[in-house]
């Protein structure tokens, strides 16, 4: 009886967790698929005739969309790295006892709605705005100057929003470096910047692999920011699946453009770990 008890344990134990993602992940996604090779309309209903023509047109039809969001993921990606990097050097290396507080600091304007930070950038960045303005009255800014509706309000807008899950991952990874490791190297006569070159930076890779991933797939489908900071120019894949599921109600070409997403955000994100050599990054991180 103990032992059929202690083999059943660690399936009770995940049981909660399965019927979650079985509710709220399998369930709705096997859904999103059979309309994705439905046909119909909104009025007289969609049946499903395996369409596979939803996605060649939805691809042919709203290929600058994608792209182009999967190119400001990767800008406000590169962004975040060059940005978060120093940060979470700097504290986890000279934040001494107040690293707590400087990593609440950093989190801190988070507990504010994602779309009301957004908001409050529109309201930085318009040309009324407390940024623009002075500068344009003092004449170190053409008056037809503008920041708002640009790729580079969006790819800002991202890099903000997601500051954090680029910058705890990192944190956590060089946090864990022995300072002894680090000495070492100088004592066999390094330079900073051979230092950190072959000691830090690789062993730091784990937490840029996992900052990596948590920042890139939800920036590239990402559409608060490219709705409300940028214009028709800048429209990226999410606002697309988001105008077709709630006002269009095309409901089979928004559930394929969501597919086309998901798979080419899969396709590159194992394109990306087969470049960084995920096996190594396992090894560094388990040491």
């Amino acid at each position: 009886m103990n032992r059929m008890k202690r083999q059943i344990a660690p399936y009770l134990l995940v049981l909660p967790g399965g019927l979650w993602l079985l509710i709220f992940f399998a369930v709705p996604m096997v859904t999103m698929l059979s309309l994705s090779l439905q046909e119909g309309d909104i009025v007289s209903g969609y049946r499903f005739t395996g369409h596979w023509q939803n996605y060649s047109d939805a691809l042919s039809n709203y290929q600058t969309q994608l792209v182009r969001s999967l190119v400001y993921g990767v800008i406000a990606t590169v962004v975040l790295i060059v940005l978060s990097f120093p940060v979470a050097y700097w504290i986890a290396f000279y934040g001494g006892k107040r690293k707590s507080t400087y990593l609440f600091l950093i989190l801190l304007p988070f507990f504010v709605s994602f779309v009301l930070r957004t908001i409050s950038w529109r309201q930085i960045l318009t040309d009324e705005g407390p940024l623009l303005q002075p500068l344009k009255e003092m004449g170190l800014l053409p008056a037809e100057f503008h920041i708002l509706g640009t790729s580079f309000a969006v790819i800002a807008g991202l890099a903000y929003n997601f500051l954090p899950f680029m910058v705890l991952p990192v944190y956590v990874a060089l946090e864990r470096i022995d300072p002894r490791v680090i000495e070492a190297a100088r004592d066999l006569y390094a330079s900073p910047a051979t230092s950190f070159r072959k000691v830090i930076l690789p062993l730091a890779l784990p937490g840029v692999f996992a900052g990596v991933l948590m920042v890139f797939v939800p920036a590239s489908s990402d559409y608060v920011n490219s709705a409300v900071l940028g214009s028709s120019e800048t429209t990226m894949i999410g606002q697309v699946i988001q105008a077709r599921f709630l006002q269009t109600s095309d409901l089979p070409t928004a559930s394929a453009l969501s597919f086309t997403l998901m798979a080419v955000l899969l396709i590159g994100v194992f394109a990306y770990a087969r470049a960084l050599g995920t096996e190594d990054v396992m090894k560094v991180a388990a040491r």
